[in-house]
């Protein structure tokens, strides 16, 4: 079992940024590549933001440009920083790791984040 633990949702309002955290137990991410997904209400969940356990990332086309995963080895952390916030980013975000990266497409793994709200007011 891997426990993930997240922080960093809130209210904001349109244009403004957030930055959302997600810490796993030690070695996690440097054997495992990661994710994060969010889910609107009403809508599935849907993949934002994968990194590689190399370090490669893909974004969405929906936030390419606006949010950034980075990453903090030495205290086992993720991170996604999110710019340029629009209403329509207004979802739950859950981390994710431990899935397979196959022709350079994340698939979620088995452990998952408790979820952050965020929300963007217009």
């Amino acid at each position: 079992q891997v426990i993930l633990v997240e922080s960093g949702g809130g209210l904001v309002q349109t244009g403004g940024s957030l930055r959302l955290s997600c810490k796993a137990p030690r070695n996690t991410f440097s054997r495992n590549s990661m994710a994060w997904y969010r889910q609107a209400p009403g809508k599935q969940r849907e993949l934002v933001a994968s990194i590689h356990s190399g370090g490669t990332t893909n974004y969405a086309d929906s936030v390419k440009g606006r949010f950034t995963i980075s990453r903090d080895n030495a205290n086992n952390t993720r991170y996604l920083q999110m710019d340029s916030l629009k209403p329509e980013d207004t979802a739950v975000y859950y981390c994710n790791v431990g899935g397979p990266y196959t022709s350079g497409r994340y698939y979620a793994g088995p452990f998952w984040g408790q979820g952050t709200q965020v929300t963007v007011s217009s």
